[in-house]
């Protein structure tokens, strides 16, 4: 608009000179008017190279874009998927059901649900996955969370064939599972693996899997981050939940039954098993979890072997130091490392002398255990903090090994040498949950077994037994009757444990240990009735009632 004005008048003149007389020049006209002319077309000149710089500034010139590599780029997510998908199966498991007490309900996506679709709505004893082929001996890979507690699974390929498969071997700690279908070599495309160990944050990332049902669907992503932790679950068994370490997290859409699929680098090799998501909704948020293909290339033969993997165990729990902690410690506050909280009785670090702390601190009003040994190295290798403690036995030691730790005392620096142990199996299988249909009784919280590890980050007696109370659920009768949930993150034995909560020691006058046990005692008092619960809260034993009712 601006210029349309300024100009107007050098049109005008124009139209009145071409009126006076034929292809007039500047020179013909009065000196007067040439020089106001002259002033209005040099104005005119600087605004549109003004113009031109200022869109220069907001649409910088770009390098054009080379024909055909979109085209590439099409034509290698096409290739890869027509040389994988036939590899990536679906998984429908039958007679899995959700445990009494269900770790991180909402990180997990393929703990029993149904989409939200009229075309697909299975009965709710059954989930779905996916998985993949690893050999051409019938060996397929998919997560432990998908087809544990499972009484059928049946496994469908790409070209509709529809099988029955067997649990050959299981590890929830890395929650990854090998089935077995009995078909011809022929109809068998194993995978090729990728390095995981030289991923790069930005890297392409592609998902093939089996979201809500829908066979085959591939998505595309990048790389969002490496080196995550993430807390191991089978969905159906409660006690010690580990941490599985260097896990990859990409933005690749990941929805619940992509659990068992394959991440995929740029050439189609396999960089990982896509996992858990981080969402509000249960659906794709952008943020996916994915076990790395190196875990799966240590664990997998072994539970092919043997069925099961012994993870090596060093037995202590322990916090990462940070500044404050270390000062508090009289340690430079630049300090790094993993200080052991607590040593597990007996176990592997125990058994060394390893000392966890004899104190506590308060560092932003919260109680922080203190004075324990801090882990600087393992074997040579610099140890900043837990992350990186696990992370090194889950890559590089083996049961029976014995590693040296570099450990700070009191401020000085000593060599410790441990011999790892396996780590103990301790999970228990969880009680049926309670549902409206089957008239059970319904508490409302979610449990885990009150283990010596645990009592003594609580500054409970190590003898102490119960059901620790992790988290209580919105309107329910434990919420009601004012039952607690945990309130602080602690790492015991590389699992991640929620404490603080209420522990139940009683039920009605009988004893409780354990969740089955609570669970068990909970059906038998029936829904409707008061249960009157022995709880310990911050060391002091209460007594809560609570009404037990169906569950909404």
């Amino acid at each position: 608009m601006p210029k349309r004005i300024q100009t107007l008048p050098v049109v005008l003149v124009l139209i009145a000179l071409f009126a006076a007389a034929c292809s007039p020049t500047l020179a013909a006209l009065p000196a007067e008017a040439s020089e106001v002319i002259n002033a209005v077309v040099e104005d005119n000149k600087i605004e549109e190279q003004t113009a031109a710089r200022s869109v220069q500034q907001i649409h910088p010139e770009e390098k054009p874009v080379e024909p055909g590599l979109l085209a590439a780029y099409e034509n290698t997510l096409i290739n890869i998927y027509e040389q994988v998908n036939p590899s990536v199966v679906n998984i429908r498991v039958v007679g899995q059901e959700l445990p009494f007490a269900a770790h991180l309900p909402d990180l997990f996506p393929d703990e029993p649900q149904t989409p939200d679709s009229p075309q697909f709505q299975p009965p709710t004893n059954q989930s779905l996955g996916s998985g993949f082929v690893w050999d051409t001996e019938g060996n397929i890979i998919t997560n432990n969370h998908v087809v544990a507690g499972a009484e059928k699974i049946e496994v469908t390929f790409s070209d509709e064939t529809v099988v029955t498969a067997e649990l050959v071997g299981a590890d929830p700690d890395s929650d990854l599972a090998v089935i077995r279908v009995d078909l011809p070599a022929e109809k068998l495309q194993p995978v090729v693996m990728g390095n995981s160990d030289l991923l790069r944050v930005g890297q392409l990332a592609i998902a093939i899997g089996n979201p809500f049902g829908l066979d085959g669907t591939m998505t595309v992503g990048i790389i969002s981050a490496l080196g995550r932790s993430l807390p191991a679950s089978d969905g159906f068994s409660v006690g010690p939940v580990y941490s599985i370490p260097n896990v990859i997290q990409t933005d690749a859409p990941i929805n619940p039954g992509n659990s068992g699929g394959v991440l995929l680098d740029d050439v189609g090799e396999v960089i990982g098993v896509t996992a858990a998501i981080e969402s509000p909704v249960r659906a794709n948020a952008g943020i996916g979890f994915v076990i790395p293909a190196s875990i799966v290339d240590r664990v997998v033969p072994e539970l092919i072997e043997k069925g099961s993997f012994e993870h090596p165990y060093l037995g202590i729990s322990g916090i990462s130091l940070f500044p404050d902690l270390a000062e508090a410690m009289n340690l430079d506050k630049d300090q790094r490392g993993a200080m052991v909280a607590a040593v597990s009785p007996n176990g592997p670090a125990d058994k060394a002398g390893l000392q966890g702390s004899d104190r506590q601190v308060t560092i932003d009003d919260l109680d922080i255990d203190a004075g324990g040994d801090v882990i600087k190295s393992i074997n040579g290798q610099s140890i900043d903090d837990m992350d990186d403690l696990i992370a090194y036995l889950s890559a590089n030691a083996v049961v029976g090994q014995s590693v040296t730790l570099s450990v700070l005392r009191d401020g000085q620096e000593v060599e410790i040498s441990v011999t790892l142990e396996a780590r103990p199996k301790e999970r228990v299988q969880a009680a049926p949950p309670p549902t409206v249909t089957n008239g059970r009784a319904w508490l409302g919280i979610m449990g885990n077994p009150l283990t010596a590890e645990i009592a003594a980050e609580m500054g409970l007696a190590e003898d102490q037994t119960g059901v620790l109370v992790l988290e209580v659920q919105d309107a329910s009768p434990a919420m009601e009757a004012g039952l607690i949930g945990g309130n602080q993150t602690v790492t015991i034995n590389g699992e991640a444990i929620l404490i603080g909560g209420d522990v139940i020691v009683r039920a009605d006058g009988n004893d409780v240990g354990t969740v089955p046990e609570l669970a068990a005692y909970l059906q038998e008092a029936g829904v409707g009735e008061q249960v009157s619960l022995a709880v310990l809260r911050d060391g002091n034993l209460l007594t809560i009632e609570a009404t037990l009712r169906e569950q909404p």
